[in-house]
């Protein structure tokens, strides 16, 4: 019944197995994929004909998972699995961003990829299985596809490079890596690094592209047994190659030249607004179709033409420079935190807001459920470039960029253990024109050392771009939205004066070479070293102080066997301190008490509170009490919080006491003394040995 083909290597010390031909026999192709123990379905489907007369490639990659590939359960009401995770979000870009520059021009007809994980063994990522599923799955299927890819996990330890680190191992990896790219050139890079050097990263993604070249040779072998006839991509009709014909005999270039001459961007986008509309003037909609496809062509030929003829860019800098930078900070009266960062015409307004440990995010992950004190969270406004749209929910470029700036500032916070805070950063776009992220990168560092978060060292981002035509090629610092659109290349590095923190590039064309990587990074840290020296002029180092509208937070540890007391019975202890004192308590298991408030004077009072819980009574020690009880042999006296002790008659005045409550009633506030512990333990207390109005001892003889 089925025809299945299997293709099985050893890699990185473990099983990596394609099989195709007996799962999801209708799409155009389906490879499971399996590495280790986790596994994963890539199916690619394709409309076969064109449903638009442009040249716009509708492709969308889904990457899904199942909670059953962990042995769970979803959570919430309805059992099932949703709308897609921020994580899944993440990986459905990761796929992506590899395939797209491989599919060839002209290829216009909706494709639609999906990887479900069916199967997670808890120690390899299913993001490396679902590129490589995906590259063997197009490959196979027959579509123009200059593929295949392959993909690795590149970690640091110990100063050697390790493949495809198992997840239980990057916590103590230097970094975290993932390269995808041809047999000849690399496409894309996503990382997460400790501070690391240019060179050190530069090895990694070497070491990554070498690792994969056995998996594309694999996928290979499987395409000569079983690959479908490839599809014929149509060419244009006559129609198309005279309307360029025309349109390049008029003196449109002139006008575009001229155009592209104009350094403010909204002013740039009127005037060629102006000259495109003037162009498809009198056309048919078949012709306007093939002209909107040559001025896309002519506006790419005059930016990258002049770009590598003269070294002069859109808005008149070189390669090298970084356009003017106004950083600021404390621009929010109320908000913890805040910087407002400005390059040239991309700004950031970022926001900080510190909470308690009540504030984490829970995360439900295949892998198990975690919480994460860190979140940062960038908004792209349509206002930020003068347009008007929908303002929904985020979408995939927004949890990108955030994802990208988070990676950025994670590994130079500060450990929970000094900073016991929950941060959560705001990004909010107001400006664009080229590289938000990395402003984002900038304005966060900028914002958190304003909330007094004592970052290990600041961070500022920058973007590289890259034109390169045949053997001549030229790399772009803070490259512009014109230059990223119109580019080959974008490559954004993070980092501090130290190394790099975060790295993600993403070629548009087949591959680049180690060459211009080499260059790109050098060129990078220049410009990097550069902002942070630009920042630094709004603030340099982490305000000593926190604000005085963010909740103070005090850590202490009490004995595990002392928790209970401290709770109470079914939590009525911490809810009466909570209650009466307005701070907030978190407990963890081995004894670590946070407690926080807005007001110092609830937090001194409610570690007050707790203190007094677990201390132990020192005999000869005066306590601060309270009567809550009297009998005819003396009073119990609370102290300490949760202790009692008996004053007995004989202990309550220096004078000879008749009847207790000659002396005390319940409620009093007392000063007693610990005197000793009877013969099953409890507390004997003395209140005539205490001034109790200076609360000191007595000295000398009681009077008769």
């Amino acid at each position: 019944m089925f025809k299945v083909f299997r293709k099985e290597i050893e890699w990185g010390g473990r099983k990596l197995v394609f099989e195709t031909g007996k799962i999801a026999r209708q799409a155009n192709s389906a490879v499971m994929v399996t590495y280790g123990e986790t596994s994963v379905l890539a199916t690619v489907v394709a409309e076969p004909r064109v449903e638009r007369n442009d040249d716009f490639f509708p492709l969308t990659v889904h990457y899904q998972e199942k909670s059953f590939a962990a042995g769970k359960i979803p959570g919430g009401f309805f059992k099932r699995e949703g709308r897609l995770s921020e994580r899944e979000t993440l990986v459905s870009r990761l796929v992506d961003r590899p395939i797209r520059p491989l599919f060839v021009d002209g290829f216009c007809n909706e494709t639609q990829i999906i990887c479900t994980v069916l199967s997670h063994d808890m120690e390899n990522d299913p993001d490396i299985v679902s590129i490589l599923g995906v590259s063997a799955a197009l490959t196979l299927s027959g579509l123009p596809f200059l593929g295949p890819l392959g993909a690795a996990r590149v970690g640091y330890v110990g100063g050697e490079y390790v493949l495809n680190t198992r997840i239980e191992r990057l916590s103590i990896s230097e970094l975290d890596l993932v390269v995808s790219g041809t047999k000849n050139g690399i496409l894309m890079v996503e990382s997460e690094a400790q501070e690391l050097p240019e060179d050190i990263m530069l090895g990694a993604v070497i070491f990554g592209h070498e690792s994969y070249q056995k998996v594309i040779q694999a996928i290979i072998e499987l395409a000569e047994q079983c690959a479908k006839s490839p599809w014929q991509i149509p060419t244009p009709p006559p129609i198309w190659l005279l309307v360029e014909q025309n349109l390049r005999q008029g003196g449109l270039r002139e006008e575009l030249t001229q155009a592209y001459s104009i350094g403010l961007k909204q002013e740039r986008y009127k005037k060629i607004a102006e000259i495109k509309q003037k162009a498809i003037e009198g056309l048919s909609e078949e012709e306007r179709a093939a002209a909107s496809s040559v001025l896309k062509v002519l506006e790419r030929e005059i930016v990258r033409g002049n770009i590598l003829k003269t070294g002069q860019r859109i808005d008149g800098r070189g390669t090298f420079s970084v356009r003017p930078i106004e950083a600021e900070v404390r621009i929010l009266p109320r908000a913890h935190g805040s910087s407002l960062f400005t390059r040239g015409e991309t700004q950031a307004l970022v926001v900080v807001t510190l909470g308690t440990g009540q504030d984490e995010q829970v995360i439900d992950a295949l892998e198990g459920e975690y919480r994460e004190p860190f979140m940062l969270h960038y908004n792209f406004p349509p206002f930020s470039v003068g347009e008007t749209g929908r303002t929904n929910s985020p979408g995939r470029r927004e949890i990108g960029h955030g994802k990208l700036a988070w990676r950025a500032l994670k590994r130079v916070l500060p450990e929970k253990e000094t900073f016991p805070y929950t941060v959560r950063v705001v990004s909010e776009i107001t400006e664009s024109n080229g590289s938000s992220s990395m402003a984002t990168v900038c304005g966060t560092s900028l914002a958190l050392m304003d909330a007094g978060v004592p970052l290990h060292r600041p961070v500022a981002g920058i973007a590289m771009g890259l034109v390169k035509e045949d053997d001549h090629f030229a790399v772009l610092s803070d490259i512009l939205g014109d230059e990223d659109h119109l580019g080959d290349m974008d490559f954004k590095v993070a980092g501090t004066e130290r190394g790099i923190t975060a790295l993600q590039m993403d070629i548009k064309i087949t591959s680049i070479t180690r060459e211009i990587l080499d260059i790109a990074l050098s060129q990078a840290k220049e410009g990097r070293l550069h902002i942070l020296g630009e920042m630094s002029r709004a603030l340099s180092t982490a305000r000593e102080a926190i604000s005085n509208t963010a909740p103070k937070i005090t850590m202490l540890a009490i004995p595990r066997e002392k928790i209970r007391d401290v709770i109470g019975q079914g939590g009525k202890v911490i809810r009466e301190i909570c209650e009466t004192t307005g701070a907030r308590i978190d407990i963890s298991e081995d004894g670590t008490v946070t407690v926080s408030a807005t007001a110092p004077k609830a937090g001194t009072q409610a570690v007050d509170w707790i203190r007094g819980i677990v201390a132990e009574p020192e005999v000869g020690a005066i306590y601060a009490g309270k009567v809550v009880k009297i009998v005819d042999f003396g009073a119990f006296v609370n102290f300490l919080g949760s202790k009692d002790g008996l004053v007995h008659i004989s202990e309550l005045s220096r004078e000879r006491v008749a009847k207790v409550a000659n002396v005390v009633r319940v409620g009093d506030p007392v000063k007693v003394k610990v005197v000793g512990f009877d013969e099953r333990g409890k507390v004997k207390l003395s209140m005539k040995q205490v001034d109790q109005t200076t609360g000191e001892e007595f000295s000398g003889e009681a009077p008769l």
